[in-house]
């Protein structure tokens, strides 16, 4: 394979990235026809992932699925002003650093029923966000929710998805993707985004 080749096949890479519920996919078998590279940590939340950027960026992924918040929301009780700025800073950073690439941001996923209104609260900030930066928004949450919960038929312990939780969640993500594919990709970066000027 000719060094061409192999930058070209290298590009083609979907990047996931997030925390636990990313890390536990199985993206490869899921998604055979894609070439796919799994940068999620258990436990991370948003500051984990803007510290880890770096190593984001050098993979040169071709699209980055991006989860992540609920690890804010439970395990370090963070607002929801927190985590909505966490997530448009790795966004903003992640297109200035990588102007081409076709980024799609999850919805933070419904858990248990505690965490909900904080959920859904950042969720429609993040939904009104995304164009800022050419991103595009995946709402995961009419496909897993049962209600103000994630729906017991797709988790065992209210947080984690099984395996039929997986299969719901790609129900929505393969079209998703194909839809991200289908833009065409920027082809200037964006040199400054004024996260405290912007309405979220």
């Amino acid at each position: 394979m000719t060094t061409d080749a192999a930058q070209t096949e290298e590009r083609s890479t979907v990047l996931f990235l997030g925390d636990s519920i990313t890390a536990q996919g199985s993206w490869d078998a899921w998604l055979p026809d894609e070439q796919t590279a799994n940068q999620g940590v258990n436990g991370d939340t948003t500051d984990g992932v803007l510290a880890r950027l770096d190593a984001v960026i050098a993979q040169q992924p071709e699209v980055i699925v991006l989860l992540i918040g609920t690890n804010d929301f439970g395990n370090h009780r963070a607002s929801v002003e927190h985590v909505v700025r966490g997530v448009e800073s790795v966004l903003v950073t992640l297109r200035r650093e990588l102007p081409g690439v076709r980024l799609l941001l999850v919805s933070i996923l419904p858990r248990q029923a505690e965490y909900a209104a904080k959920i859904e609260e950042a969720n429609r900030h993040l939904r009104q966000f995304v164009a800022t930066c050419h991103a595009q928004y995946l709402d995961a949450w009419p496909a897993l929710a049962d209600g103000d919960h994630l729906a017991d038929r797709f988790t065992d312990d209210g947080l984690h998805l099984t395996d039929a939780g997986y299969q719901a969640y790609l129900g929505e993500l393969v079209p998703a993707l194909e839809r991200v594919r289908g833009l065409p990709p920027m082809s200037r970066s964006i040199q400054a985004i004024d996260l405290d000027g912007a309405t979220a």
